[in-house]
C-alpha cells in the first residue's frame, strides 16, 4: 500500500512524518536531524541548498537566500504584510502578474509557491530515502487562519514538488489528532499554536476518535520571528546610543545580528543568560566595532511580554466564539517552536488555569498528526477499526460585494466544513445586462476592509428587465481542504457563471468590470 506522508511546512522549520504500524514517527534526514530549516539558498555556481544546509547562507549569501517564505505565500504584493516584510528582507521581492509576489534571485524570478516547493521536495526526498520507495502523496498542514488563497498556494507548492496533495489540514487540528487519536478522550481542548511566523488558537471537542473544531482564531503575521526582531531592535538601539552607529543601515550587519538573535532566543529557553558576540560587526569612527551584548532571561521577557500578550487577545476571541471560559478547557496542547520559551508556557498556564501539555515535541506534533490523517486516508487504520472523523470549520467569513461598498456574508466564520450555502441577489438598476460578483473574505461589512479573493461575471441578463426583477442565486461551496467554489445562476434565464479560487489565488477576471454592475441584496 502506497504511503501518504504528513508534512508540516513551517515558517522557520519544516518536518515530515509517516505512520509505521500503529505509530506515527518523525522521519530523520541522513544526518539524524528531524527538523529542517525552511530556507532555500541559491549559490553563484547554480547550485541550490535547502534546509539546515542553507541556514548558514543567511550570513554569507543573504541576497540570494530565501527564508520565512510562508509569511508571503498566497498574499498580494501590495498587502500590508508583504510591504512590511519587504522593508526587513535582504532578498529582493518584486511584483508579479496580478499583484503576486516574486523573489528576484540572480537573473531570474521565483514565485513563492516555487520556493515552498523546494522545501517540500526536500521533505519528499527525506521520506523516500527513509522508506526506500517512491513517495507521491502527502497531507500538508497550514495555519487554521490561512485564507483560501494561502491554502491554494500551499497546495500548488506541493504539486510543484511532485506530490499529490490528498488533503490540506489545519495545523491545530493535526496537533489534536496526534494528541488524541486512538486514546478515547472525551474532553474540550485548546491547541495553542505559536510558530515562527503565525499564531493560531483552536478549541476542539474530542470524543473517542471524533475531533470537532468548535472555534478557531489567529493571526497569520504574528510569530516567533517577531520576538527575534525585538532582540535585534534592542541591539540596534543600544549601538546607536552608545557608539552613534546605525547598524540597521548595513544589511549584512543586520543579517549577522538577526542570526545571532535567533540563536540567543533559543538558548534563553533553557539558560538564564546568553552572550551575543559578533567580531568586527560594523565600522565606526575609530575602526571596526565588535558586538558583545549580554542578555538575560529577565530582560528578554521584559521586551517580549507585550508581543506575547497579543496571542491571548486572540485566545479571548476564540473563547468567545466557542462560548467557553478558559477554565472550562480540560487540556491545552502546545504547538510551534515559540512555545518552548518559558515565558510563553507560564503565560499559557496563567490564562487557562492549568499546566499545558507538552508530551510531544511542539515542532514535531503537527507533522505527526498529518501523517496519522494520511494513514487514515490510505486505509491503514481501518483494519483495526480506528478511523478519525475530523469536523473542521471556516476560519474567516465569505461573501460578495453589493451596491454601496457593502459586503453581504454568505458563509459565516466558524461554520463547519464541508459546507454549501446559497443566497439570492438581484439587479441594482434597470436594464442591467450583467452582474459583477466580487468575492471577499473577512469579518467587516465594508468592502474595503475585507480581502478580495476573486471575481466573476454573469452576463446576458434580460436587457428589458427592471431593477430587482432578476433572481440570481450565488452559491459558495467549501470542501474539506477549505478550497472555495463559487457559482452564480440567473433563475429566470438559466445563465450560469462559476469560479474556483485557482492555484495562484486568483479567480477568472473578465474585462469591463464596473461598480455599476454590482448585485443588490434581496
Amino acid at each position: 500500500m502506497e504511503k501518504i506522508i504528513g508534512i508540516d511546512l513551517g515558517t522557520t522549520n519544516s518536518c515530515v512524518a509517516v505512520v509505521e504500524g500503529e505509530n506515527a514517527v518523525v522521519i530523520p534526514a541522513a544526518d539524524g536531524a528531524k527538523v529542517q530549516a525552511s530556507i532555500v539558498s541559491f549559490l553563484p555556481d547554480g547550485r541550490r541548498l535547502v534546509g539546515n544546509e542553507a541556514r548558514e547562507q543567511l550570513v554569507y549569501n543573504p541576497y540570494n537566500t530565501v527564508f520565512s517564505a510562508k509569511r508571503l505565500i498566497g498574499r498580494a504584493f501590495s498587502s500590508y504584510e508583504v510591504q512590511t516584510f519587504k522593508e526587513k528582507c535582504p532578498y529582493q521581492l518584486v511584483e508579479g502578474p496580478n499583484n503576486s509576489v516574486l523573489t528576484q534571485i540572480h537573473d531570474r524570478t521565483y514565485t513563492i509557491p516555487e520556493i515552498g516547493s523546494f522545501v517540500l521536495k526536500q521533505m519528499k526526498s527525506i521520506a523516500e530515502n527513509y522508506l526506500g520507495e517512491a513517495v507521491n502523496k502527502a497531507v500538508i498542514t497550514v495555519p487554521a487562519n490561512f485564507n483560501d488563497q494561502q491554502r491554494n498556494a500551499t497546495k500548488q507548492a506541493g504539486e510543484l514538488a511532485g506530490l499529490e496533495v490528498v488533503k490540506i489540514i489545519n495545523e491545530p487540528t493535526a496537533a489534536a489528532l496526534s494528541y488524541g487519536f486512538g486514546k478515547s478522550y472525551e474532553q474540550k481542548i485548546a491547541v495553542y499554536d505559536f510558530g515562527g511566523g503565525t499564531f493560531d488558537i483552536s478549541v476542539l471537542q474530542l470524543q473517542d476518535d471524533l475531533f470537532e473544531v468548535i472555534s478557531t482564531a489567529g493571526d497569520t503575521f504574528l510569530g516567533g520571528d517577531d520576538i527575534g526582531h525585538l532582540i535585534v531592535q534592542m541591539i540596534v538601539n543600544s549601538y546607536k546610543r552608545n557608539f552613534k552607529v546605525e547598524i540597521d543601515k548595513d544589511p549584512i550587519a543586520m543579517l549577522r545580528v538577526q542570526y545571532e538573535a535567533e540563536r540567543a532566543k533559543q538558548i534563553l529557553s533553557s539558560e538564564d543568560s546568553v552572550n551575543i558576540q559578533i567580531p568586527s560587526l560594523v565600522s565606526g569612527p575609530d575602526g571596526m566595532i565588535d558586538l558583545n551584548v549580554a542578555l538575560n532571561r529577565t530582560n528578554f521577557e521584559k521586551i517580549s511580554t507585550e508581543l506575547i500578550k497579543k496571542s491571548f487577545v486572540i485566545c479571548d476571541e476564540a473563547m468567545r466564539l466557542a462560548k467557553l471560559h478558559p477554565s472550562e478547557i480540560e487540556n491545552v496542547i502546545l504547538v510551534g517552536g515559540t512555545t518552548m520559551i518559558p515565558l510563553v508556557r507560564s503565560m499559557v498556564e496563567e490564562y487557562f488555569g492549568r499546566k499545558p501539555f507538552w508530551g510531544v515535541n511542539p515542532e514535531e506534533v503537527v507533522a505527526l498528526g498529518a501523517a496519522i490523517e494520511g494513514a487514515i486516508l490510505a486505509g491503514e487504520h481501518r483494519k483495526s477499526g480506528r478511523e478519525a472523523v475530523l469536523l473542521d470549520v471556516t476560519s474567516l467569513s465569505l461573501g460578495i460585494a453589493t451596491v454601496g461598498g457593502r459586503v453581504e456574508r454568505i458563509i459565516e466564520r466558524n461554520t463547519p466544513i464541508p459546507v454549501e450555502r446559497t443566497r439570492m441577489f438581484t439587479t441594482s438598476r434597470d436594464s442591467q445586462e450583467k452582474v459583477h460578483i466580487r468575492i471577499y473574505q473577512g469579518e467587516s461589512d465594508t468592502e474595503d476592509e475585507n480581502e478580495l479573493m476573486g471575481e466573476l461575471e454573469l452576463s446576458g441578463l434580460n436587457p428589458n428587465a427592471r431593477r430587482g426583477e432578476a433572481q440570481i442565486a450565488v452559491t459558495f461551496e467549501i470542501d474539506t481542504n477549505g478550497i472555495v467554489q463559487v457559482n452564480a445562476i440567473d433563475k429566470v434565464t438559466g445563465l450560469k457563471a462559476a469560479a474556483e479560487i485557482d492555484l495562484a489565488g486568483e479567480a477568472p477576471m473578465p474585462t469591463g468590470f464596473s461598480d455599476k454592475n454590482l448585485p443588490g441584496a434581496v
